[in-house]
């Protein structure tokens, strides 16, 4: 057996990788399915488009790697994370679309749990804020408001989960409804000590226990694909959400070490291996991964619109037609005319914490062009990632003496480059910049013996760029100085209630 297959499911599109044993690429094949906004706010999938798409992907990249399944060790699940699919158990199928992670239709809800003084309790137990970006209040908005939802769940007839579930309910052909303790860690009801679904939790937002996943551990065989999916049954042998996966992938295995990944939101984990580190600074206690009994914990922060504001740039806008035009045009101008570009379309996540915020244009003149829109864009995807790091080094009591990222972003040498002259710490991106998928192929290939070792894996980390602080520090502390005010223009737009 040659190679591991990488299922990443992401938000905009679903892809599947094929790594061999050096933890290089040998195919790709990626393919981007329909976003959904029935009204401001709203953001949703059809969870059999993203079924679709991710096996007509795997099977793509199978013919481009001539691999059978008899070549395939095992299948890797990488994930985005919160977003909601409840299903029926008996027919297999949605009773409505996937609720997305971006999605802030439950914010008014989730600001009641606070007002009733419950978030200190959800956080201590689930390390989570209160916040409309996690599983939970999404599930009870299904329940509240599919015909007939609560019902049915009452009496066991349906199922929810993650997309890792979704996907693993349909790839065995609904033998297995399961999850692993990381994507667990992110629906609000699960507790991060005890690694259980909380009663507590669960009754605080009236979901019934049966409705929830089996919890297994992030690298362990879970069962085996039908035949009729690749021709033969493979083991699926590793899950994690993917910002999680892309922490195991960047070799991040040791206490202190940190990463960032710009996708369509940004996400930044720092592992804190045994310890569960309470934030002060509305950052997110998360799970990171369990692996051989062990588990390990992470320090997150996370930006709702990171690479996103591009596609914004290219599809609402129109000021580019393709995403890799972006560098060119945001490099047409000298700096950003002091333009500033906040992109809260979905509110602002960590430390803000604000879903009512709403994305800003602030500082625009007569002599703004679509290049200075074009670079505060760019540099806004950098600015929410630097607002994460100065939280999380707050809360860990450690300096970062590097960050590790990854991401379609981290191609972009401009946003790089600004990255590291807003942090004055080198920013590094490894060879293989798919480290979501690689995460989940490293994760599936240790449970089935492919790699040997951690260590093992630790050692094909290869640098391929580095970025070093070269900006004037005067100038970057003015430019904080301007960004930082444009954050609180964006704050509490929306009208609560």
């Amino acid at each position: 057996m040659a190679f591991i297959l990488a299922l990443d499911q992401g938000t905009t599109s679903s892809r599947a990788i094929v790594f061999d044993q050096t933890g290089s690429i040998r195919a790709m094949a990626q393919q981007e399915f329909e976003q959904i906004f029935p009204k401001p706010g709203w953001v949703e999938h059809d969870p059999r488009e993203i079924w679709r798409t991710q096996l007509a992907v795997a099977r793509e990249a199978l013919r481009q790697a001539d691999a059978s399944a008899s070549a395939i060790a095992g299948i890797g699940i990488s994930n985005q994370r919160e977003t909601t699919v409840i299903w029926d158990r008996a027919t297999g199928e949605p009773i409505g679309n996937a609720i997305v992670w971006q999605d802030r239709r439950t914010a008014d809800f989730c600001r009641e749990l606070k007002e009733a003084g419950l978030a200190d309790s959800i956080q201590r137990k689930s390390g989570l804020v209160a916040d409309a970006y996690f599983s939970g209040s999404k599930i009870r908005w299904m329940l509240d408001n599919i015909e007939g939802a609560r019902a049915k769940a009452g009496a066991g007839e349906l199922a929810f989960g993650t997309i890792d579930s979704w996907l693993v309910w349909n790839l065995t052909g609904g033998k297995a409804h399961l999850t692993d303790v990381s994507n667990a860690s992110r629906t609000l009801v699960f507790n991060i000590e005890t690694l259980e679904w909380d009663e507590e939790l669960l009754a605080l937002l009236d979901l019934p226990a049966g409705l929830m996943p089996e919890v297994r551990g992030s690298s362990e065989v879970y069962g085996q694909t039908t035949p009729d999916c690749f021709g033969a049954g493979i083991p699926i042998a590793g899950i994690a959400g993917d910002q999680q996966a892309a922490l195991f992938g960047q070799g991040c295995h040791q206490c202190g070490m940190a990463k960032n990944t710009y996708g369509t939101g940004c996400f930044m984990l720092m592992n804190t291996g045994s310890d569960r580190v309470r934030s002060s600074n509305e950052l997110l206690t998360t799970v990171a991964w369990e692996v051989d009994g062990a588990v390990d914990y992470a320090l997150e922060g996370s930006v709702f619109v990171g690479g996103a504001v591009v596609q914004w740039l290219r599809d609402q806008l129109g000021i580019i037609e393709t995403a890799p035009e972006i560098e060119e045009l945001a490099r047409s101008v000298e700096d950003n005319g002091g333009v500033y570009f906040v992109p809260a379309f979905a509110g602002l996540g960590s430390p803000h914490w604000d879903p009512y915020a709403r994305g800003t244009i602030v500082g625009l003149t007569r002599g703004s062009s679509a290049g200075h829109i074009a670079r505060a864009a760019l540099e806004g995807i950098a600015y929410q990632s630097m607002d994460l790091v100065k939280a999380m080094e707050m809360d860990a009591g450690i300096s970062l003496s590097e960050l590790r990222v990854d991401g379609g972003a981290s191609l972009n040498g401009l946003v790089m480059q600004f990255q590291s002259d807003l942090l004055n710490v080198p920013v590094v991106r490894p060879r293989i910049a798919e480290t979501t998928a690689l995460g989940a192929a490293y994760l599936a290939g240790l449970a089935v013996g492919f790699w040997e070792s951690r260590e093992q894996i630790a050692r094909q980390w290869q640098v391929d760029a580095r970025f070093d602080p070269a900006g004037d520090p005067q100038t970057v502390k003015a430019q904080v100085t301007g960004w930082r005010k444009a954050v609180e223009r964006s704050k509490d737009w929306e009208e609560k209630g």
